[in-house]
């Protein structure tokens, strides 16, 4: 039986600690403080936990936690108001190019998409 926990099936094979950063917001620090306030061996499988352990630590990312869709939702909405306002980071985003000062000549092929090639002038003939 899969244990799903906002929206998203654990793997059942995998280390409780690992297996709660498959939530979208919840990395391995946050995965590790959740288990040890539900009570729970970040070491045990998720196959291994009871009904109880995985209810409690639901109750402790409800109570805790902003993840998957809430989260989601706060980033965009983010963006967007940077995008509206017209600060620089917005018009970045607005372009699709990087946000954070990278250089933009040689590289920033994963924001700026695949390469458009443009052909050079052609010499004149005398």
């Amino acid at each position: 039986m899969a244990i799903r926990i906002v929206g998203v099936d654990l793997p059942q094979n995998k280390r409780g600690e690992i297996a709660l950063t498959y939530v979208y917001g919840i990395g391995r620090s946050s995965s590790a403080k959740i288990l040890e306030k539900a009570g729970v061996d970040k070491d045990k499988k998720v196959c291994d936990w009871t009904d109880e352990e995985a209810g409690k630590i639901r109750e402790v990312i409800a109570a805790e936690c902003k993840v998957e869709g809430d989260l989601r939702s706060e980033i965009a909405m983010n963006i967007k108001r940077l995008m509206d306002i017209g600060c620089y980071r917005g018009v970045r985003h607005r372009n699709g190019l990087p946000v954070r000062g990278q250089s933009t000549k040689n590289n920033a092929r994963t924001r700026k998409g695949k390469k458009k090639t443009v052909a050079n002038k052609k010499k004149a003939t005398k």
